[in-house]
């Protein structure tokens, strides 16, 4: 499996390293197969500006690599936005969220001008909905928001002893009907209390590469 990550962060890199500039910025998504794309990417820090990072520990990693993070309200534009997924369908919409950063990550990526999604091919499906769907909600909501999931046939678990980079909680949602994934993902954001949920089908990648 390693390798798999391995060898689609160096295609993203093949892709990628022709294209920076001594002025772009890179959006940095989070997980393993990104941190083997860090690992790539740092050969070629002196070519490209800095990063904006959505995760704590996606942060931490690039400046081991001596790569510049900057605060994404300090930044005009970033040029490109890699990150991995949980499942990729055929129409390129995705799951995102399994270590529990897709709000941010969804931040930086509609930020970007062009979202790439590196993945191995474990991770295609033809439709969304077998990974288990991770809803950021308020604390306080957390109750408010599951019975309402559960109206809507999902079985929400709490992520118990997990808090997100902004302090707040995960529900995992098995069940739901994603047959429509983009309807889907503004329903669940209309809940109140729910901060965003790990559907990317409003901002799909434009770019997926596959080991």
């Amino acid at each position: 499996m390693s390798g798999s990550k391995i060898n689609v962060a160096k295609q993203a890199i093949e892709f990628l390293h022709r294209k920076l500039s001594s002025e772009m910025i890179l959006g940095i998504g989070t997980g393993t197969t990104v941190n083997f794309f860090i690992e790539e990417l740092k050969a070629f820090k002196h070519l490209f500006k800095g990063a904006v990072s959505s995760s704590e520990r996606s942060t931490a990693l690039l400046k081991e690599a001596g790569i510049i993070v900057y605060d994404l309200n300090n930044i005009r534009e970033i040029a490109f936005y890699i990150d991995g997924a949980d499942e990729v369908a055929d129409d390129k919409s995705l799951i995102k969220g399994g270590g529990g950063a897709h709000t941010r990550e969804k931040i930086v990526a509609s930020a970007s001008d062009h979202f790439i999604c590196i993945v191995d091919e474990s991770k295609l499906v033809k439709q969304l909905g077998e990974f288990p769907l991770p809803i950021e909600v308020i604390p306080e909501s957390r109750s408010l928001v599951s019975r309402k999931i559960v109206s809507m046939g999902g079985t929400p678990i709490y992520r118990q002893s997990f808090i997100t980079d902004q302090g707040n909680q995960i529900i995992d949602v098995k069940g739901l009907d994603l047959s429509d994934s983009l309807k889907m993902e503004k329903s669940l954001n209309s809940i109140a209390g729910v901060v965003d949920n790990g559907i990317f089908a409003i901002n799909k990648p434009k770019t997926v590469f596959v080991a």
